[in-house]
């Protein structure tokens, strides 16, 4: 006989737990990159990035509705979403981190709307900001692929509140 699982009615009470419960999901890091409304470069560290459609060509990612950037994002028309490769976990700290000026030192491109192209990222998305939906404490974004490239490499990956290498 199959028995209901103790923990299947868990205790929101403390978001800790139900935190430590989605930890347990590896994700892939990006770092997502716009402008601020002073036209200066503006980029911060994601785990909440997936695949939508591929026709047409759409992803997501989620910023805490909280969250000081929120508005670089909401009234920007254009970002660029970086994948991160293996190496590149002090890059993911750093944009992680509440420095003043994240890209001093950081090597990249532009991409054809004039937005970082972070350099030895295994992938990147350049996307029109197609549409934002507010759910619970987050914003998702869903953005539409206008260009991207890529390089086949180790990912940069997020588990149990760490980054880690596959």
């Amino acid at each position: 006989m199959n028995q209901p699982s103790p923990a299947a009615t868990p205790d929101f009470s403390d978001p800790r737990t139900y935190r430590a419960a989605l930890s347990q999901f590896a994700t892939g890091v990006t770092i997502i990159t716009t402008r601020d409304e002073h036209g200066e470069f503006f980029g911060l560290t994601a785990s909440s990035f997936n695949s939508v459609s591929l026709t047409p060509p759409l992803v997501l990612w989620s910023l805490s509705q909280n969250a000081r950037s929120l508005p670089f994002f909401t009234s920007n028309s254009h970002y660029v979403i970086n994948v991160l490769s293996a190496e590149q976990a002090p890059l993911a700290e750093r944009f992680a981190s509440r420095i003043e000026n994240r890209f001093e030192g950081v090597p990249y491109d532009l991409s054809e709307t004039g937005l970082p192209i972070l350099s030895g990222s295994a992938a990147w998305f350049e996307c029109h900001n197609r549409s934002r939906y507010p759910e619970g404490d987050h914003v998702i974004f869903v953005g539409e692929v206008e260009r991207f490239a890529y390089e086949a490499k180790p990912p940069l990956l997020y588990h149990g509140g760490k980054f880690i290498s596959a």
